[in-house]
């Protein structure tokens, strides 16, 4: 960009080699952020969560302890920012959007969307940095595969969170490079491992139960004993309403806390726990719109744990 000089009365040029010129109070100091960030394509090492990082922001170079997560949600949520900023272009004429001041230049050249970070979302839980998010999982392949200018296939984007081991003056929107600045120099090895735009400050005192991470947990059980057949009026088939269950929970296990969850089968159908049925463990499901479980046949109780809950309670979506 273009550069200016300024002269400042009474200053020693030797007590500063590089700065930042803000309005005050428009820069804080943070302690951490939450950036999008995508994966360097030519760096070949693998980006580990909790690993440390040399974080490059503005005229500032620091070292940070990453965390990496949200690759399967932030694709989905591309593809609606993507939409809702065209139609505000749109609105405006095809005029650009105009972001916040940043450092170090502009994320926009790097490929990083500008996204909003929301506490309230649920995200999977992740060990590291996905290098392709797997097929299996329910995402449009435009919104997983995306393409640099060349043609080549990008790495997928991904929240990080970036905890500074010394606390840096910028603003969010800001540049950030991520680098393994201790790699052997004649190693023929890239050493730039990231580049990112910062989305929130964070601070690990206030923020750090605030993210909803969550892991899937499975329990399998079996049919043991099934309820009256009644004919189905809709299609004329022999269902069950009511089937009982059991090894899913042990004999001295509280069933109250359970009650309400939703079982599912391999067929897809889908009850509720109503009840423990006698005392070794047993517990009866009603299927509201029946069932044509079998003796034998596999019970899923499916769940979400989230790791920050110190209760470690069961949560089910619908």
């Amino acid at each position: 960009g273009d550069r200016a000089g300024i002269c400042v009365s009474n200053f020693d040029a030797k007590l500063m080699e590089r700065g930042t010129i803000a309005s005050p109070g428009t820069i804080k100091l943070i302690h951490g952020a939450i950036a999008v960030v995508r994966k360097v394509r030519f760096f070949k090492g693998q980006l580990n969560s909790g690993g440390k990082f040399h974080i490059s922001v503005g005229h500032q170079t620091v070292m940070a302890t990453v965390t990496f997560w949200g690759a399967r949600e932030i694709a989905r949520q591309v593809e609606r920012e993507q939409e809702s900023q065209q139609q505000q272009m749109a609105s405006n004429g095809n005029a650009p959007i105009l972001g916040k001041s940043s450092l170090g230049g502009t994320a926009d050249l790097a490929g990083l969307p500008r996204l909003k970070f929301d506490w309230n979302q649920d995200f999977l839980h992740q060990d590291n940095y996905l290098e392709s998010i797997p097929v299996s999982d329910d995402v449009l392949a435009s919104q997983v595969i995306e393409t640099s200018k060349d043609g080549d296939s990008q790495p997928p984007l991904h929240w990080a969170r970036l905890e500074f081991l010394t606390p840096v003056y910028c603003p969010m929107d800001s540049l950030v490079i991520g680098s393994r600045l201790d790699t052997e120099v004649n190693a023929n090895a890239c050493r730039l491992a990231f580049s990112g735009r910062l989305v929130e400050r964070y601070d690990e005192r206030q923020d750090n139960g605030r993210l909803k991470s969550y892991t899937k947990k499975e329990k399998v059980g079996r049919c043991c004993r099934l309820g009256d057949p009644y004919r189905r009026s809709d299609d004329n088939k022999l269902v069950r309403y009511e089937i009982f269950g059991t090894d899913l929970f042990k004999k001295e296990t509280n069933m109250s806390q359970f009650v309400g969850l939703l079982i599912e089968t391999d067929s897809g159908d889908v009850g509720s726990i109503q009840s423990s049925f006698g005392s070794s463990g047993k517990f009866r499901v009603h299927f509201p719109a029946g069932t044509g479980l079998k003796e034998g046949d596999s019970l899923y109780l499916r769940f979400k744990r989230y790791a920050n809950d110190p209760r470690k309670a069961i949560h089910q979506d619908g």
